[in-house]
């Protein structure tokens, strides 16, 4: 789905605004303009972070890019594999944007009390109560999901019969491995253990969030059960096997821009609007290629979100 023409409408009537309230003899200050011609207000530059996984990076230039082909000065940030460094770095002013998952971000907000659902917007609601207090605020959720799974290779999943997660129970010399944070996670194993009864707590090894060193440990079978993104283009270029959640521990992790209100209040509804184009003609099949693309195929994540954007008449 395309919103560009909304989105063009949006800002001529920003520019028109800029041009009726401006002085005739002294053009007002540092405005941009659109690649269509319209101008935005002036407003501080928007500082893109983006975590230390392909994915983020990716997000993070998709976005990024569309804000500058729309006249918008962009910046991006680098921050480190974990949540806490996202919000610090918010709180600090080092960046005023970034592209989170939504239950991930509420569980991790609310200190894992379980509020997130299955249901993207009802999640992303549910966010936004904690985000209002922190000066932020989330947008419209992508079609885009992105949440934990539980995978295995094809070749434990034959020996072992395992096509669910539930089937994992009762082989109680299988190893998981995942991001540090599995133990307290309620979407990892206090989650296996409430939703299907499986306690992982002594079979745990601690490696990183869906990264190389999960993947590493799967595929040399240090570790039997792994945790990775859904979306990484490793499993299918593996041929590795996805557990079906047959009982429903994951919840809605769609992709999400989070903003600071400082951003809204200088650019207005014209920025939210880009943004939530943007987000919705991303899928979870495109998002998953994009990983692809720089997980195996090795391209830069600038280059893989600019031909996204092309393709999507987006910038």
């Amino acid at each position: 789905m395309k919103r560009f023409p909304v989105l063009f409408a949006v800002l001529m009537a920003f520019a028109l605004v800029a041009a009726a309230c401006g002085d005739d003899d002294e053009p007002s200050g540092n405005q941009n303009t659109t690649t269509s011609g319209a101008s935005v207000p002036d407003g501080p530059t928007i500082t893109i972070g983006a975590q230390d996984f392909g994915e983020s990076a990716i997000l993070a230039q998709v976005y990024g890019q569309a804000l500058e082909a729309a006249g918008y000065d962009v910046d991006y940030q680098a921050l480190g594999g974990f949540r806490d460094l996202v919000f610090s770095s918010f709180e600090n002013g080092d960046i005023n944007l970034t592209a989170e998952y939504a239950a991930s971000a509420l569980e991790f907000l609310n200190e894992q009390a379980g509020e997130a659902t299955a249901d993207a917007q009802e999640t992303t609601d549910a966010l936004n109560g904690y985000l209002t207090d922190r000066g932020l605020r989330a947008t419209a959720p992508s079609p885009a999901v992105d949440s934990n799974s539980f995978v295995v290779t094809q070749e434990t999943a034959d020996s072992l019969g395992l096509a669910s997660v539930s089937d994992l129970a009762g082989h109680d010399d299988l190893t998981l491995g995942g991001p540090p944070d599995c133990p307290t996670n309620p979407f990892c194993i206090p989650g296996l253990q409430d939703k299907y009864g499986i306690d992982f707590s002594d079979r745990f090894v601690s490696l990183d969030g869906g990264g190389p060193l999960t993947v590493e440990a799967l595929q040399g079978d240090e570790i039997k059960v792994a945790i990775l993104f859904s979306t990484s283009g490793v499993i299918a270029d593996e041929g590795w096997v996805v557990l079906e959640d047959d009982q429903g521990l994951i919840n809605a992790d769609n992709v999400v821009p989070v903003l600071s209100d400082e951003l809204v209040d200088a650019y207005g509804e014209a920025l939210v609007g880009l943004l939530d184009s943007i987000s919705a003609a991303l899928t979870t099949d495109e998002l998953t290629e994009l990983n692809r693309r720089f997980e195996i195929d090795k391209e830069d994540a600038d280059a893989i979100a600019a031909d996204w954007l092309e393709g999507e008449g987006l910038a």
